[in-house]
């Protein structure tokens, strides 16, 4: 039984004067599942996901959510239809509590009228648990810096906020570019917990073993259009790098080490 996809786009184009940015780009994003979306730099990676976010509309093409078309005006307009983005600086606030940052904008009141006031306990208490939930258990109060974090933990900062304030949708944009093994290792498996809760993710990167490890399915952009869209299994780590890169660079690459290896630069 085919299921509704939480979020469809059709046909979507997006020009910015004269300069095509994406060209009739169609994309299907399931509850539980993780969509890779890969693509070298100005590849149309971040205007994609600007569109699905909210940020940026389409200049045609239809976006449709559960089924239903719907035109996004504002980052909000996404927020309320399920729609989170965490992006590649994180958005934290490295001098803030770790409870405030999980509640900025959403605070936790108590108290009435011109008394009300930030429950930080309730909310420290809040943002401990749910980052615990996360696997993350060094934190063990939510008046911590955020700036005492890794950044692994600070991806699960983010993680955590969004799927506790309703994500149906989470879009994660090169979330372990710059983290080490162990700290990628950590995001790695947030997003596998995310999807085991039935969350769709949209994972943004140009490291094809991470795409490889936990995606279902792969989108590759090349010059804003699709150049390929395939499920798990159907394609090598060899062929995706392929289609990373074009598919001409990787070749130049191969002949280039043949004839090394035949001048005897390289041992065979």
């Amino acid at each position: 039984m085919n299921q509704t996809p939480i979020l469809q786009l059709e046909s979507v184009s997006k020009h910015f004067g004269g300069i095509s940015a994406l060209t009739n780009v169609s994309l299907a994003i399931n509850a539980g599942e993780v969509t890779c979306l890969l693509g070298d730099n100005g590849a149309g990676k971040s205007t994609l996901i600007k569109i699905m976010s909210g940020v940026h509309q389409a200049s045609s093409g239809t976006i449709c959510v559960d089924g239903k078309q719907v035109l996004f005006s504002s980052p909000r307009d996404a927020q309320d239809a399920g729609i989170a983005t965490v992006y590649q600086d994180i958005g934290t606030f490295p001098l803030m509590s770790v409870a405030r940052n999980f509640f900025v904008g959403r605070e936790i009141k108590t108290g009435w009228g011109l008394f009300r006031r930030l429950d930080s306990g309730r909310a420290s208490a809040v943002a401990v648990e749910q980052l615990a939930a996360m696997g993350i258990t060094r934190v063990g109060s939510g008046d911590q810096p955020v700036g005492t974090l890794s950044g692994g933990e600070r991806q699960a900062l983010a993680i955590s906020r969004a799927l506790y304030f309703g994500a149906r949708l989470l879009i994660l944009d090169e979330p372990t570019s710059a983290l080490g093994v162990k700290e990628a290792g950590i995001v790695l498996r947030l997003v596998q917990q995310a999807k085991a809760r039935g969350v769709a993710v949209v994972f943004i990167t140009h490291n094809a073993h991470h795409a490889l490890t936990i995606g279902d399915r792969f989108t590759v952009l090349i010059q804003g259009a699709v150049a390929a869209q395939f499920r798990r299994g159907e394609r090598s780590k060899e062929e995706l790098l392929n289609l990373m890169a074009g598919g001409e660079e990787l070749e130049t690459l191969q002949i280039e080490m043949e004839g090394l290896h035949q001048a005897g630069a390289l041992p065979s």
